[in-house]
């Protein structure tokens, strides 16, 4: 099986093409490819269906088997090898049922149009006696935000237990937000499906969305991660533009 492997803010993903792996993926197929052990490593595969000169469909595929409905960094390196491929400077690319509309900016930026995003009211969840607010927030995939410093031990011990928490049947994605200034916040980001990662385009939209709506911030939005930092516009209807960088890594072949 051909891949090539990409990181948007060293968020990394596989990229293959159905038409060269023959039948579509699978679970173990795409965990294996994931695992840095007996795989090639990385923090999910994406999956080509289809594609022509300036639109694909994908599937998204998280490191434990799952999918995901949104992957605003998965997108972003669609279009970009997308662009690479054909010479498009304007690609759609679907993911179920949301298509995302990316300009490619120069080298490495591109722009994507993420669509609606939808903020609710906070709530608050008992975790074994610890009360926690977080505002949900869904940008195709779930998420909850948690206004709270964002210390990488926090997050390693409310991350994954806010994700399988049964308020949320099919899991979420889990972010801890400080706010900087008027207009940036700094992020940490528990990934359903794959953990502690170093950037998440959607969770990065999730955040600035919440940020806006509740008052935090104004658009647009800094969202500093640890792998670095991604724009967000966000407008009076909740539709989101994402801006960030993609790069290729490497190609290869995986035997399976």
């Amino acid at each position: 099986m051909r891949f090539s492997k990409w990181h948007a803010l060293g968020n990394s993903y596989l990229l293959v093409e159905r038409a060269d792996s023959g039948p579509p993926l699978t679970p173990g197929q795409a965990h294996r490819l994931c695992d840095v052990h007996i795989g090639v490593g990385s923090d999910g595969v994406i999956e080509v269906v289809s594609s022509d000169e300036a639109r694909a469909e994908i599937v998204i595929w998280n490191p434990d088997g799952s999918t995901a409905e949104m992957s605003g960094n998965g997108v972003r390196i669609a279009a970009r090898w997308l662009a690479a491929r054909t010479g498009a400077e304007e690609v759609t690319i679907r993911v179920g049922p949301r298509e995302v509309t990316a300009r490619i900016l120069d080298a490495l930026a591109v722009e994507q149009e993420m669509g609606p995003v939808e903020v609710g009211e906070a709530e608050t969840l008992d975790l074994d006696g610890e009360t926690v607010e977080f505002t949900p927030v869904s940008v195709g995939n779930p998420h909850a935000v948690v206004l709270r410093p964002p210390v990488r031990e926090q997050l390693l011990r409310l991350g994954p237990r806010l994700e399988r928490h049964r308020r949320f049947p099919e899991r979420t994605n889990v972010q801890l937000v400080g706010v900087d200034g008027p207009h940036e916040v700094t992020a940490l980001v528990w990934e359903r499906g794959a953990g502690e990662t170093a950037a998440s385009g959607s969770s990065a939209v999730a955040v600035a969305a919440a940020a806006v709506a509740k008052g935090w911030c104004v658009s647009p939005v800094t969202v500093h991660l640890p792998g670095g930092d991604l724009g967000i516009a966000v407008d009076a209807n909740g539709r989101a533009v994402l801006t960030g960088p993609a790069e290729e890594v490497c190609v290869g072949e995986a035997f399976l």
